[in-house]
């Protein structure tokens, strides 16, 4: 529940994204705040698959894929496995596209290809796919967005109940 504090104490109504899209607007502009990640690009395509989102972690020296779901009947890990398989198998598109947006001439070698990520945003997940990430060292993450009136925005990751 999130409430708005005043005078009188109101709880805020869920208002949502309306689309995909408008989630996906909202985090690739607010990428370096909500994750601590630059933007690379969006709707990448390589190989058979189109990746919502790019970005750098400047920290770790690798990408970060990152899948926006407005609801939660998708699968998270078939498609995770397949988008760090791609990317692995891909990598000079990555670079590619990465020295184009920031001007830059680094090389296969400069990335650490250990670190690569993908992200699934959405506003809720089954029981199933929080669960799927109980693995120590698993490449991807869950993150939860919910939009409310006024403005209000919660983003958070879902961490694992145990890891194996």
């Amino acid at each position: 529940m999130i409430l708005q504090v005043s005078d009188q104490t109101k709880e805020l109504r869920e208002v949502g994204f309306s689309t995909e899209k408008d989630m996906q607007r909202f985090c690739e502009s607010n990428l370096n705040r909500l994750l601590g990640l630059q933007f690379v690009a969006s709707e990448f395509r390589v190989a058979q698959f189109r990746f919502d989102s790019v970005a750098y972690n400047a920290s770790t020296q690798a990408f970060v894929i990152i899948e926006y779901k407005n609801d939660r009947n998708f699968s998270v890990i078939d498609q995770g496995y397949s988008y760090i398989s791609t990317l692995l198998n891909h990598k000079a598109d990555f670079v590619l596209k990465y020295n184009h947006v920031f001007s830059l001439s680094k090389g296969l070698e400069d990335f650490d290809w250990t670190q690569v990520r993908v992200l699934f945003v959405a506003p809720s997940y089954t029981t199933y796919q929080m669960s799927s990430i109980n693995f120590h060292d698993l490449p991807m993450e869950l993150w939860r967005i919910k939009r409310y009136e006024q403005g209000i925005v919660q983003f958070d990751q879902i961490k694992p109940t145990s890891t194996s």
